[in-house]
């Protein structure tokens, strides 16, 4: 039988519970400290858009709108994770009274401050959120639509007393606080209130409707793929639903004006043939729903994810009598492909969206002999060699918006057909949206997507010139075509 030693024991014990403290101390020293996110993602045209520190995976947003008064209340509710072990993190806001923020459902610290692009909402949770650790942050607000912004609005007011959202490039924060930057996708569901004799409109499907007692109704919208918050589309108008189906069976729903339905149903009819198309270039529509808004409170056209938005003005004939407001229309449903389910990484590849946009137009507005496809290709090659000089190269824009992205990008894509034929061109547009479905890319994925799939490593320099070069190369083919010297 052993003998018990307590004195040896109680040593043991004592030297087991140091070595432990000092374990624990190490391991705390070496723990790193909970840093803020930070306010900007640095890029390249819009540096302080988005915000460091997390992912967002999913929105849920409440919206209560009034028309005429242009009043409402939101409800955000962002499911997120942290890509850092966070002591703060902002959201991207702008004209809104900020009444309440939790996270994880306990109170948290919040505010309010002007930034560089609109303001900056800083939340600091009770506890830090730890490196990769989900977490659920809740932004109740409100404001009104017609109030005085730090930025640009995406507000577009109709006639009705109604409104339609164009959030591009960077105004989905002056609807809701969110994470404002096209490389941090989410999936989002909508709750918005319609009073009665309005319709609700947003990006995705029509889950249901729930009638209120004060005779309003709330409309429910599920977008399940992701999407960029520049390209949020939500609405509540005097309008009308007119719905289809694509020849693939794809479920179609435009709204136009109230009272306008027999104006504009033969033009939005037109969807399926577009449809059908673009399919036949790019595969199967990327989404499960498509249609077209029509709104007198917009003046433009735009591409929001699964809704594209109209200006009633824009459905007007050509001199010649021509439909050519379909090169839109067809402009538009290219970005359902190019822009929205394949989304730039930053704003400085805009041309991967545009140019594609602008080249499939001008080649449907061809085939139907209302212009000249090489003709226009020549008149841009003219105009974007001095442009380059002035506005940046398709590939590195000194600012958004410009003929370098639109008809330069185009450009860019009918010299590289014309170096790699018809068929291989196709194929590179083809798989391009297959391959980067859902995804944040740049003109450097593009340039290897191309190379990979034709096995031509000279395609990567060819490229590059086209791109990042300061004068435009030769165009193949057309040894002819030279830029005009002033």
């Amino acid at each position: 039988m052993t003998t018990f030693d307590r004195r040896r024991a109680l040593t043991l014990g004592a030297a087991t519970a140091a070595a432990l403290a000092t374990g624990t101390a190490a391991a705390r020293a070496e723990a790193p400290t909970p840093t803020p996110g930070t306010p900007g993602l640095g890029d390249p045209l819009f540096p302080t858009l988005g915000n460091g520190g997390y992912h967002v995976t999913h929105y849920d947003l409440t919206f209560d709108f009034t028309p005429s008064s242009y009043d409402f209340t939101g409800v955000v509710t962002m499911n997120a994770q942290a890509t850092q072990d966070l002591s703060a993190f902002n959201l991207d806001t702008d004209g809104h009274v900020i009444d309440a923020v939790t996270v994880d459902g306990r109170p948290a610290g919040w505010q309010l401050g002007t930034g560089a692009s609109g303001q900056e909402l800083t939340v600091t949770p009770a506890a830090p959120l730890l490196d990769r650790t989900p977490f659920t942050v809740e932004v109740r607000y409100r404001g009104n639509g017609k109030a005085p912004r730090a930025g640009l609005t995406g507000w577009n007011f109709g006639t009705d007393g109604g409104f339609a959202a164009a959030a591009q490039s960077s105004r989905a924060d002056t609807f809701l606080p969110c994470n404002d930057h096209p490389s941090d996708k989410a999936t989002w569901t909508f709750h918005i209130s319609a009073p009665e004799g309005y319709v609700a409109a947003a990006n995705g499907e029509l889950t249901g409707k729930t009638p209120r007692a004060d005779g309003s109704t709330v409309w429910h919208f599920a977008l399940r793929e992701k999407m960029a918050t520049e390209l949020l589309g939500i609405a509540v108008v005097k309008g009308t639903y007119l719905y289809g189906t694509s020849r693939t069976g794809l479920r179609l729903r435009h709204v136009v004006p109230q009272g306008q339905e027999e104006k504009y149903a033969p033009i939005v009819e037109r969807t399926p043939d577009h449809l059908d198309w673009l399919e036949r270039k790019f595969g199967r529509y990327p989404f499960s729903v498509y249609g077209l808004h029509i709104y007198d409170g917009y003046k433009a056209a735009l591409e929001n994810q699964t809704l594209s938005l109209f200006a009633t003005a824009w459905f007007k004939l050509s001199a010649a009598g021509h439909p050519t407001y379909e090169n839109t229309m067809i402009h538009e449903l290219v970005h359902q492909w190019y822009g929205d389910s394949v989304t730039p990484k930053d704003w400085q590849q805009a041309w991967l969206n545009e140019g594609p946009a602008v080249y499939y137009q001008r080649l449907y507005s061809a085939e139907r002999g209302w212009e000249d496809f090489e003709a226009q290709m020549k008149t841009i090659y003219e105009k974007l060699g001095p442009d380059r000089a002035l506005n940046g190269p398709p590939g590195l824009p000194k600012a958004l918006g410009g003929f370098n992205i639109y008809s330069g990008g185009a450009l860019v894509l009918y010299a590289l057909r014309r170096r790699v034929g018809d068929t291989r061109f196709d194929q590179i547009m083809k798989v391009w949206p297959q391959r980067f479905r859902d995804d944040c890319v740049g003109s450097e994925d593009f340039i290897r997507h191309v190379v990979d799939l034709t096995a031509d490593p000279a395609l990567d320099t060819f490229l590059r010139d086209w791109l990042f070069g300061s004068t435009n190369p030769p165009m193949p083919g057309h040894p002819d075509w030279t830029v005009p010297t002033t």
